[in-house]
């Protein structure tokens, strides 16, 4: 699930299939994600995994590294 996310961000958001995103490494926080590409980021989220995201959790709290992310769709797929 990580590597998906991580895959996603470089290759889809950054157009950058070289770089290699940390799974701790802030993604909202730091710049690296901006507000358009976090929707996009949603969205995949969403297609891929099958969880709803509200976007009131569209924030550097919720959002801000894959693990986070991980975690929220885990989280949902459990409830």
């Amino acid at each position: 699930m990580q590597d998906q996310i991580a895959a996603f961000i470089s290759t889809e958001l950054l157009k950058d299939p070289t770089r290699k995103i940390a799974f701790d490494e802030a993604l909202i926080s730091s710049g690296l994600v901006d507000s358009f590409s976090l929707v996009d980021l949603a969205l995949f989220i969403e297609e891929t995994f099958g969880v709803r995201i509200d976007d009131t959790e569209l924030t550097a709290e919720v959002f801000d590294t894959i693990e986070e992310l991980a975690a929220l769709i885990s989280a949902r797929r459990t409830s």
